[in-house]
């Protein structure tokens, strides 16, 4: 009888073992964190954003070259919303809110300033330190990048938070979303 009681246990063990390595495996890793773009021209930080908290925003908050040649602060001149044409590059909003995927990527838009146009975007971190993002025009016109995670703070970087002074702008319809209500406690 001794027996059996210790091979059950040993079998429980192992099956809680198991399951909890299993669940550890599908739960993604959160992207939140500043970002390196992959031709160091850029770093993006990445923040959970609307009204749940369960999607993902991302902010350029520092770039390497944030000015015209003039001197003045690169301006978001081709956007098709004119009311965003004026902003600033630095500190902008250029990843969309991307919801968390059965897949365990978070899937949604990027916009590029360089073409004033959106794309279909995924991201997962690939490594504890890298972000892989997949960008496509298409289903089949897509590329990926490599972002690394950096934790140092270069120059002109923005390290407020958002919203706030010396932090990045949310565009409109992300920035101050108020929090779930609360169901009435019942009396």
């Amino acid at each position: 009888m001794n027996f059996l009681v210790r091979m059950f246990l040993r079998s429980l063990v192992a099956a809680l073992l198991m399951s909890s390595t299993g669940r550890a495996e599908t739960i993604p890793a959160d992207p939140s964190g500043t970002w390196l773009t992959e031709n160091g021209q850029a770093r993006i930080r990445l923040e959970r954003c609307g009204s749940a908290r369960d999607r993902i925003c991302g902010f350029i908050v520092w770039m390497k070259d944030p000015l015209d040649p003039r001197g003045q602060p690169l301006r978001d001149s081709l956007n098709s919303d004119p009311e965003k044409r004026t902003r600033a590059l630095l500190g902008h909003q250029l990843i969309l809110g991307l919801k968390l995927s059965p897949e365990g990527r978070f899937d949604g838009d990027i916009y590029n300033a360089e073409d004033g146009k959106s794309y279909s975007v995924s991201l997962w971190r690939d490594k504890s330190d890298r972000l892989k993002l997949k960008g496509c025009l298409m289903k089949f016109l897509c590329q990926t990048q490599t972002w690394t995670q950096t934790l140092d703070v270069q120059p002109g970087q923005l390290v407020g938070l958002t919203g706030d002074v010396g932090g990045p702008r949310a565009d409109r319809e992300w920035a101050s979303l108020p929090p779930p209500a609360r169901k009435a406690a019942a009396k």
